[in-house]
Protein backbone atom coordinates (compact mmCIF):
# COMPACT_ATOMS: atom_id res chain seq x y z
CA UNK A 1 0.00 0.00 0.00
CA UNK A 2 1.27 3.47 -0.90
CA UNK A 3 2.06 6.31 2.02
CA UNK A 4 -0.94 8.13 1.72
CA UNK A 5 -3.38 4.93 1.45
CA UNK A 6 -2.15 4.24 4.58
CA UNK A 7 -2.33 7.73 6.32
CA UNK A 8 -5.98 7.80 4.55
CA UNK A 9 -6.57 4.62 6.54
CA UNK A 10 -5.48 5.76 9.84
CA UNK A 11 -7.85 9.06 10.11
CA UNK A 12 -10.48 7.23 12.00
CA UNK A 13 -7.57 6.85 14.96
CA UNK A 14 -6.36 10.25 14.56
CA UNK A 15 -9.28 12.18 14.98
CA UNK A 16 -10.24 10.43 17.67
CA UNK A 17 -7.16 11.70 19.08
CA UNK A 18 -7.90 14.79 17.93
CA UNK A 19 -11.29 15.28 19.91
CA UNK A 20 -9.90 14.40 23.14
CA UNK A 21 -7.22 17.32 23.06
CA UNK A 22 -7.68 20.64 24.78
CA UNK A 23 -4.66 22.62 23.81
CA UNK A 24 -3.67 26.06 24.55
CA UNK A 25 -3.64 29.07 22.32
CA UNK A 26 -6.93 28.15 20.13
CA UNK A 27 -8.92 31.29 19.65
CA UNK A 28 -10.98 32.18 22.22
CA UNK A 29 -15.05 33.28 22.03
CA UNK A 30 -15.18 36.84 21.00
CA UNK A 31 -11.74 37.08 19.54
CA UNK A 32 -11.06 39.09 15.93
CA UNK A 33 -9.12 35.84 14.31
CA UNK A 34 -7.18 35.81 11.32
CA UNK A 35 -6.80 31.58 10.01
CA UNK A 36 -3.54 31.31 7.53
CA UNK A 37 -2.29 28.46 5.24
CA UNK A 38 -1.15 27.43 1.94
CA UNK A 39 -2.86 24.80 -0.11
CA UNK A 40 -4.30 22.42 2.00
CA UNK A 41 -3.82 24.08 4.98
CA UNK A 42 -5.64 27.10 3.38
CA UNK A 43 -8.68 25.40 2.89
CA UNK A 44 -8.71 23.86 5.98
CA UNK A 45 -8.78 27.45 7.23
CA UNK A 46 -11.89 28.43 5.07
CA UNK A 47 -14.14 25.69 6.15
CA UNK A 48 -12.95 26.60 10.07
CA UNK A 49 -13.24 30.63 9.22
CA UNK A 50 -16.70 29.69 8.44
CA UNK A 51 -17.73 27.40 11.28
CA UNK A 52 -16.33 29.55 13.69
CA UNK A 53 -18.29 32.88 12.90
CA UNK A 54 -21.30 31.05 11.79
CA UNK A 55 -21.34 29.89 15.71
CA UNK A 56 -21.21 33.07 16.66
CA UNK A 57 -17.21 32.55 18.30
CA UNK A 58 -16.03 35.90 16.39
CA UNK A 59 -15.36 37.64 13.57
CA UNK A 60 -12.98 35.05 11.54
CA UNK A 61 -10.87 35.71 8.31
CA UNK A 62 -9.41 32.95 6.16
CA UNK A 63 -6.26 34.15 3.92
CA UNK A 64 -3.39 32.51 1.85
CA UNK A 65 -0.68 33.00 4.03
CA UNK A 66 0.90 35.44 0.85
CA UNK A 67 -1.99 37.38 1.17
CA UNK A 68 -2.16 38.30 5.07
CA UNK A 69 -3.50 41.82 5.49
CA UNK A 70 -0.95 42.43 8.48
CA UNK A 71 -1.92 45.94 8.69
CA UNK A 72 -5.18 44.56 9.86
CA UNK A 73 -5.80 44.21 13.60
CA UNK A 74 -6.86 41.08 14.89
CA UNK A 75 -6.80 39.52 18.40
CA UNK A 76 -5.14 36.13 17.33
CA UNK A 77 -3.52 34.82 13.92
CA UNK A 78 -3.58 30.73 13.45
CA UNK A 79 -1.59 29.36 11.14
CA UNK A 80 -2.00 25.54 10.00
CA UNK A 81 1.07 24.31 8.75
CA UNK A 82 1.91 20.71 8.51
CA UNK A 83 5.95 21.16 7.90
CA UNK A 84 6.54 23.71 10.31
CA UNK A 85 8.78 25.42 7.36
CA UNK A 86 6.59 27.16 4.21
CA UNK A 87 7.91 30.45 3.97
CA UNK A 88 5.32 32.00 3.05
CA UNK A 89 3.60 31.12 6.25
CA UNK A 90 6.56 31.58 8.46
CA UNK A 91 7.10 35.33 6.94
CA UNK A 92 3.06 35.99 7.63
CA UNK A 93 4.04 34.99 11.71
CA UNK A 94 6.78 37.47 11.53
CA UNK A 95 4.43 40.09 10.31
CA UNK A 96 2.00 39.88 13.07
CA UNK A 97 3.55 42.64 15.14
CA UNK A 98 2.14 42.38 19.11
CA UNK A 99 -1.24 40.06 18.06
CA UNK A 100 -1.10 36.44 19.77
CA UNK A 101 0.18 33.56 17.15
CA UNK A 102 -0.63 30.17 17.72
CA UNK A 103 0.39 27.51 15.19
CA UNK A 104 -1.22 24.17 14.63
CA UNK A 105 2.08 21.79 13.06
CA UNK A 106 2.64 18.54 12.83
CA UNK A 107 6.19 19.14 13.63
CA UNK A 108 7.88 20.46 16.11
CA UNK A 109 11.63 20.65 15.22
CA UNK A 110 10.95 22.95 12.60
CA UNK A 111 11.44 27.25 12.50
CA UNK A 112 7.43 27.59 13.07
CA UNK A 113 8.20 26.87 16.57
CA UNK A 114 10.72 30.12 16.79
CA UNK A 115 7.72 32.44 15.09
CA UNK A 116 4.46 31.33 16.77
CA UNK A 117 3.38 32.33 20.29
CA UNK A 118 1.92 28.70 20.73
CA UNK A 119 2.05 25.82 19.03
CA UNK A 120 -0.71 23.20 18.77
CA UNK A 121 1.37 19.12 18.60
CA UNK A 122 -0.49 17.31 15.82
CA UNK A 123 2.84 15.00 15.23
CA UNK A 124 0.86 12.04 15.69
CA UNK A 125 -0.85 12.77 12.50
CA UNK A 126 2.08 14.00 10.38
CA UNK A 127 2.59 12.28 7.47
CA UNK A 128 5.28 10.89 5.11
CA UNK A 129 3.27 11.70 1.55
CA UNK A 130 3.89 14.70 -0.23
CA UNK A 131 -0.21 14.97 -0.75
CA UNK A 132 -1.73 15.42 2.59
CA UNK A 133 -4.31 14.07 4.23
CA UNK A 134 -4.79 12.43 7.84
CA UNK A 135 -2.68 15.86 9.15
CA UNK A 136 -5.38 18.33 7.64
CA UNK A 137 -8.67 16.60 8.60
CA UNK A 138 -7.19 15.76 11.83
CA UNK A 139 -6.71 19.70 12.38
CA UNK A 140 -10.22 20.47 11.07
CA UNK A 141 -11.84 17.60 13.70
CA UNK A 142 -9.44 19.15 16.34
CA UNK A 143 -11.00 22.20 15.44
CA UNK A 144 -14.56 21.34 14.80
CA UNK A 145 -14.44 19.63 18.37
CA UNK A 146 -13.14 22.82 20.58
CA UNK A 147 -16.44 24.64 18.62
CA UNK A 148 -18.35 21.78 19.74
CA UNK A 149 -19.55 21.03 16.28
CA UNK A 150 -17.79 17.71 15.66
CA UNK A 151 -20.47 15.15 15.71
CA UNK A 152 -19.98 11.84 18.42
CA UNK A 153 -19.69 9.49 16.12
CA UNK A 154 -17.11 11.69 13.64
CA UNK A 155 -14.33 8.58 13.95
CA UNK A 156 -17.05 6.02 12.89
CA UNK A 157 -18.32 7.72 9.96
CA UNK A 158 -14.63 8.10 8.50
CA UNK A 159 -14.50 4.34 8.82
CA UNK A 160 -17.72 3.75 7.06
CA UNK A 161 -15.99 6.38 4.22
CA UNK A 162 -13.12 4.02 4.32
CA UNK A 163 -15.75 1.21 3.03
CA UNK A 164 -18.17 3.13 1.41
CA UNK A 165 -18.53 2.69 -2.58
CA UNK A 166 -17.09 5.35 -5.08
CA UNK A 167 -18.88 7.11 -7.34
CA UNK A 168 -20.47 4.74 -10.11
CA UNK A 169 -18.27 5.75 -13.32
CA UNK A 170 -15.95 7.38 -11.03
CA UNK A 171 -12.60 5.97 -12.19
CA UNK A 172 -13.72 6.25 -16.16
CA UNK A 173 -14.63 10.04 -15.87
CA UNK A 174 -12.63 12.64 -17.30
CA UNK A 175 -13.88 15.79 -15.26
CA UNK A 176 -14.44 15.92 -11.80
CA UNK A 177 -16.53 18.97 -9.95
CA UNK A 178 -16.77 19.62 -6.29
CA UNK A 179 -19.16 21.59 -4.74
CA UNK A 180 -20.02 22.75 -1.18
CA UNK A 181 -22.13 25.65 0.97
CA UNK A 182 -21.15 27.74 3.71
CA UNK A 183 -18.08 26.16 5.45
CA UNK A 184 -18.13 22.75 2.94
CA UNK A 185 -16.80 24.91 0.19
CA UNK A 186 -13.73 24.89 2.31
CA UNK A 187 -13.86 20.86 1.92
CA UNK A 188 -14.86 20.88 -2.00
CA UNK A 189 -11.89 22.86 -2.89
CA UNK A 190 -9.72 20.42 -0.64
CA UNK A 191 -11.32 17.68 -2.61
CA UNK A 192 -10.22 19.21 -5.99
CA UNK A 193 -6.58 19.51 -5.00
CA UNK A 194 -6.54 16.04 -3.99
CA UNK A 195 -7.57 14.79 -7.08
CA UNK A 196 -5.19 17.12 -9.70
CA UNK A 197 -2.13 16.58 -6.71
CA UNK A 198 -2.32 12.21 -7.21
CA UNK A 199 -3.62 11.34 -10.34
CA UNK A 200 -3.29 14.76 -12.37
CA UNK A 201 -7.32 15.10 -12.93
CA UNK A 202 -9.28 17.81 -14.51
CA UNK A 203 -11.08 19.02 -11.61
CA UNK A 204 -12.56 22.17 -10.46
CA UNK A 205 -15.07 23.68 -7.12
CA UNK A 206 -17.06 26.00 -6.24
CA UNK A 207 -20.00 27.35 -4.13
CA UNK A 208 -22.77 24.73 -4.82
CA UNK A 209 -24.95 27.80 -5.81
CA UNK A 210 -22.23 29.23 -8.52
CA UNK A 211 -21.89 26.57 -10.27
CA UNK A 212 -25.13 26.92 -12.33
CA UNK A 213 -23.81 30.37 -13.20
CA UNK A 214 -21.86 28.76 -16.31
CA UNK A 215 -19.44 25.99 -14.72
CA UNK A 216 -22.41 23.47 -15.36
CA UNK A 217 -22.08 24.25 -19.04
CA UNK A 218 -18.66 21.64 -19.30
CA UNK A 219 -21.00 19.04 -17.38
CA UNK A 220 -21.69 15.49 -19.28
CA UNK A 221 -21.42 12.04 -19.13
CA UNK A 222 -17.80 11.93 -18.31
CA UNK A 223 -18.01 13.83 -15.56
CA UNK A 224 -18.89 13.21 -11.88
CA UNK A 225 -20.26 16.20 -9.82
CA UNK A 226 -19.66 15.81 -5.94
CA UNK A 227 -21.84 17.43 -3.17
CA UNK A 228 -20.54 17.86 0.35
CA UNK A 229 -23.41 18.42 2.31
CA UNK A 230 -26.82 18.79 1.63
CA UNK A 231 -27.12 20.00 -2.05
CA UNK A 232 -29.49 23.16 -2.86
CA UNK A 233 -32.84 22.52 -3.89
CA UNK A 234 -33.39 21.77 -7.54
CA UNK A 235 -29.86 21.26 -8.36
CA UNK A 236 -29.01 18.10 -8.50
CA UNK A 237 -31.81 17.49 -10.72
CA UNK A 238 -30.24 19.99 -13.18
CA UNK A 239 -27.12 18.16 -12.44
CA UNK A 240 -28.51 14.77 -13.80
CA UNK A 241 -30.23 16.32 -16.45
CA UNK A 242 -26.21 16.85 -17.96
CA UNK A 243 -25.49 13.53 -17.92
CA UNK A 244 -22.80 13.67 -14.99
CA UNK A 245 -22.78 11.37 -12.00
CA UNK A 246 -23.83 12.95 -9.30
CA UNK A 247 -22.38 11.84 -5.77
CA UNK A 248 -23.90 12.53 -2.64
CA UNK A 249 -22.92 10.78 0.78
CA UNK A 250 -25.37 10.71 3.69
CA UNK A 251 -22.06 11.38 5.77
CA UNK A 252 -20.53 14.21 7.81
CA UNK A 253 -18.94 16.38 5.23
CA UNK A 254 -15.32 15.83 6.44
CA UNK A 255 -15.94 11.90 6.38
CA UNK A 256 -16.93 12.18 3.01
CA UNK A 257 -13.80 13.63 2.37
CA UNK A 258 -12.09 10.46 3.09
CA UNK A 259 -13.90 9.06 0.32
CA UNK A 260 -12.56 11.42 -1.81
CA UNK A 261 -8.97 10.63 -1.21
CA UNK A 262 -9.78 7.26 -1.58
CA UNK A 263 -11.42 7.98 -5.21
CA UNK A 264 -7.62 10.53 -5.80
CA UNK A 265 -5.56 7.04 -4.98
CA UNK A 266 -7.30 4.71 -7.04
CA UNK A 267 -7.93 7.17 -9.96
CA UNK A 268 -3.90 7.91 -9.51
CA UNK A 269 -3.22 4.23 -9.89
CA UNK A 270 -6.11 3.47 -13.20
CA UNK A 271 -3.72 5.96 -14.68
CA UNK A 272 -0.47 4.51 -13.66
CA UNK A 273 0.91 6.80 -11.49
CA UNK A 274 2.56 6.82 -8.37
CA UNK A 275 0.37 9.08 -5.68
CA UNK A 276 3.39 9.06 -3.52
CA UNK A 277 5.23 10.82 -5.79
CA UNK A 278 2.93 13.78 -7.53
CA UNK A 279 4.57 15.38 -10.53
CA UNK A 280 6.08 18.80 -9.63
CA UNK A 281 5.06 18.74 -5.97
CA UNK A 282 7.05 18.45 -2.61
CA UNK A 283 6.16 18.71 1.05
CA UNK A 284 7.00 21.58 1.72
CA UNK A 285 7.94 24.97 -0.19
CA UNK A 286 10.45 26.76 1.20
CA UNK A 287 11.65 29.97 -1.15
CA UNK A 288 15.36 30.92 -1.62
CA UNK A 289 16.13 34.35 -0.22
CA UNK A 290 12.40 34.93 -1.52
CA UNK A 291 13.82 34.36 -5.18
CA UNK A 292 13.11 30.82 -5.85
CA UNK A 293 11.60 27.88 -4.60
CA UNK A 294 14.09 25.01 -3.33
CA UNK A 295 13.38 21.42 -2.84
CA UNK A 296 12.39 21.48 1.00
CA UNK A 297 11.78 17.61 1.89
CA UNK A 298 13.21 14.73 1.53
CA UNK A 299 10.49 12.81 0.63
CA UNK A 300 10.22 14.69 -2.99
CA UNK A 301 10.49 13.25 -5.99
CA UNK A 302 14.39 13.57 -8.18
CA UNK A 303 14.73 15.32 -10.67
CA UNK A 304 10.90 17.13 -10.56
CA UNK A 305 10.01 20.41 -11.80
CA UNK A 306 10.07 23.46 -9.36
CA UNK A 307 7.66 22.46 -6.82
CA UNK A 308 4.48 24.08 -6.10
CA UNK A 309 2.38 23.61 -2.90
CA UNK A 310 0.91 20.61 -1.50
CA UNK A 311 -0.47 21.48 1.32
CA UNK A 312 1.79 22.38 3.84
Amino acid sequence: MTHVGKEIASQPECWRRALEMDPAGLPETGERVAVIGCGTSLYIAQAYAVLREAAGRGETDAFAASEFPAARRYDRVLAISRSGTTTEVLDALRRTGDVPTTAVTGDLATPIGEVAGTVVDLSFADERSVVQTRFATTCLALLRGRLGLAPADLPEQAERALHAELPQGALEANQFTFLGTGWTIGLANEAALKLREASNAWTESYAAMEYRHGPISIAGPNSVVWFFGRPPAGLPAQVRATGATLSHAELDPLADLVRAQRLAVALAERRGLDPDRPQGLTRSVVLDDGHGPTDASADAPSGSPAPAPAGS
